[in-house]
């Protein structure tokens, strides 16, 4: 069989893909989340989880396709997201700690801030 040509420029397939599965909750369910092709690196998932773009992520996976690879990011993600929450000091959403205490594979001895509830 033979194999088309692909319409993507290989200079946008070339790099480290990352998408993110999140829960909808009950009634909806799990999907992966529709995103633009830039917003795809790891630093922009960074961003977007930390900035609350994802509710309550359950996966992310990462693949190359011009290296014709994929794998489970999750835990990665994780020990990336706490890193940079202690970082830059940012607040983040219980459910996102919720997300970093069951997948990362790091200790972190310092406590991620959390948003306080009725303080305006």
């Amino acid at each position: 069989m033979r194999s088309s040509p692909s319409i993507v420029p290989p200079e946008r397939l070339d790099r480290d893909i990352y998408l993110v599965l999140e829960d909808f909750g009950a009634r909806a369910g799990c999907a992966w989340r529709e995103t633009d092709e830039a917003d795809t690196d790891l630093d922009i998932i960074l961003q977007n989880l930390l900035s609350g773009q994802y509710a309550y992520p359950v996966r992310i996976v990462s693949f190359n396709p011009v290296e014709a690879w994929s794998r489970d990011a999750t835990s990665d993600i994780a020990d990336a997201l706490a890193q940079r929450a202690a970082d830059i000091d940012a607040e983040i959403s219980s459910a996102l700690q919720d997300f970093i205490a069951a997948n990362a594979t790091k200790r972190f001895d310092m406590q991620l801030a959390l948003p306080l509830r009725g303080v305006t």
